[in-house]
């Protein structure tokens, strides 16, 4: 009675002109694009103001390696989904976020860097 749910939808018949295929979508939602080419693919996936991330299913490793290699995104996952370690950053590209979390770049943003160079009045002069 409160608040949305949302059942797992798939939807197909995607246009690259629907908004479901231009903006981001959280939630247990999949849009299926047809299309020829893995150049295709990836021109396709280029084509938006977003980055987060984004899922390859393909049992051919070099189509896999030419795609998360072509598309800009902060993560790409292959075969798999929503797989984390604490110590993997994590962030967009484009209009997806700025800077990383988790991981040593993720605890950067936090940190403040000095440099202090002393000479000692004893230490003679070169």
């Amino acid at each position: 009675n409160k608040g949305w749910f949302i059942e797992p939808t798939v939807f197909a018949d995607v246009t690259d002109d629907m908004t479901i295929a231009r903006e981001e979508i959280f939630g247990p939602v999949m849009s299926i694009l047809k299309f020829k080419t893995i150049d295709e693919v990836i021109a396709r996936a280029n084509d938006s103001e977003y980055g987060l991330g984004g899922g390859v299913v393909t049992s051919n490793i070099d189509n896999a390696i030419k795609i998360s290699n072509g598309i800009r995104t902060g993560t790409v996952y292959v075969n798999c989904y929503d797989v984390f370690d604490s110590n993997t950053p994590f962030g967009g590209f484009k209009d997806s976020g700025i800077g990383r979390e988790n991981g040593e770049l993720g605890l950067r943003n936090y940190l403040e860097h000095k440099t202090v160079i002393i000479k000692r009045p004893e230490d003679s002069m070169p």
